[in-house]
């Protein structure tokens, strides 16, 4: 055989593991998009379908879920039988109060308040001078929303829902949560956040390597946030390569048998 003929063979091997490459590492992804082909190439930051700056200070919306306590009383809101209470499951257990369709919500001692398209803090505000002026003497009242939260999906340390207990809460925070990425199988530059309605999403493409990514508004997260972070194309491909092998060994041993038994009866 040529020279020439070798490194073409070589050559044509090589072009086909690199497309088996990139279709495993699809396989592993959830969620694709047609814009994802730019993971490979983005330098800071990439916005598909911009809707413009989200919500800095997220404001309170029926249906919201209310978690209410005093922080000089840690028992304080934590049972009530006079107000009506759901126990929400996203993090951790917690006593919250739903907002209902008049954008009220119903709290012990005090009962039913306004906080329809208020942010954390003035809900905070308007509970301590209530509860100062019926119960509690000087309380400090913290407010969590206990539906506000982003989904992680993909190669972190840490998959599922975290909360957004604070307003400002950005990509790095919740990563911090999340106790990172997967150094051995992440590829930090395909970071991707989904946002907004669904049915037409803002697609946002982070590069984790370049720093300058982090001073990007755009890592401020917002509620519903859908967060994915895809595999390196090489442990993608070495996991394929691995299942392949997974499969192929039984009938290779099945074969040695039967070639085994053959020599034998002959």
């Amino acid at each position: 055989m040529h020279r020439n003929s070798i490194l073409n063979y070589f050559f044509a091997g090589l072009f086909i593991l690199l497309l088996s490459a990139c279709g495993a590492r699809k396989e592993r992804t959830l969620f694709n998009a047609a814009t994802d082909v730019v993971t490979d190439t983005i330098k800071q930051v990439y916005v598909v379908n911009d809707q413009g700056p989200g919500e800095m200070y997220y404001k309170i919306k029926v249906n919201d879920l209310l978690a209410v306590r005093n922080l000089q009383d840690r028992e304080f809101g934590a049972k009530s039988s006079t107000a009506s209470a759901t126990t929400a499951t996203v993090g951790t257990n917690v006593t919250s109060y739903q907002v209902d369709a008049e954008g009220n919500v119903n709290l012990p001692a005090i009962g039913k308040v306004a906080v329809l398209a208020l942010t954390r803090k003035e809900i905070a505000n308007k509970l301590q001078l209530l509860y100062g002026e019926k119960l509690l003497v000087d309380p400090i009242i913290e407010v969590t929303v206990v539906n506000v939260k982003v989904t992680l999906l993909g190669e972190f340390n840490k998959q599922g829902n975290f909360l957004l207990e604070r307003d400002n809460t950005t990509l790095i925070d919740i990563l911090g949560e999340a106790g990172g990425i997967n150094t051995k199988t992440a590829d930090p530059k395909t970071l991707k956040i989904i946002r907004g309605d669904r049915s037409n999403p803002e697609i946002i493409y982070v590069n984790l390597n370049d720093i300058n990514s982090l001073s990007s508004k755009k890592l401020i997260l917002q509620n519903n946030d859908l967060i994915l972070l895809q595999p390196t194309k090489s442990s993608a491909l070495s996991e394929k390569l691995q299942g392949i092998n997974n499969m192929i060994q039984p009938v290779l041993v099945l074969l040695n048998v039967a070639l085994l038994i053959f020599t034998i009866s002959k």
